[in-house]
């Protein structure tokens, strides 16, 4: 119980987004992928921003942006 009482409200973005990044291998569906994908992406920006870490927050900011792309003008690819 220790860990828990430890944890920080950064590091659950930062635990949320690697389930979240884990949780879409689990999928087929591209769309499916894409979404929880897509939401461990800005788990992972909120998490980068709140500790300044910066080679976290661009790559994940810049894959959010290609996930909504598919996502919203080429569903299904």
């Amino acid at each position: 119980m220790d860990f828990l009482s430890n944890i920080g409200f950064a590091d659950i973005f930062g635990y949320l987004a690697s389930i979240f990044i884990i949780l879409g291998f689990f999928f087929s569906k591209i769309t499916v992928i894409r979404i929880i994908n897509g939401i461990g992406c800005i788990c992972f920006v909120v998490y980068a921003s709140m500790i300044e870490a910066w080679p976290v927050l661009i790559p994940n900011a810049i894959l959010f942006l290609v996930q909504a792309y598919y996502l919203v003008f080429k569903p299904g690819k």
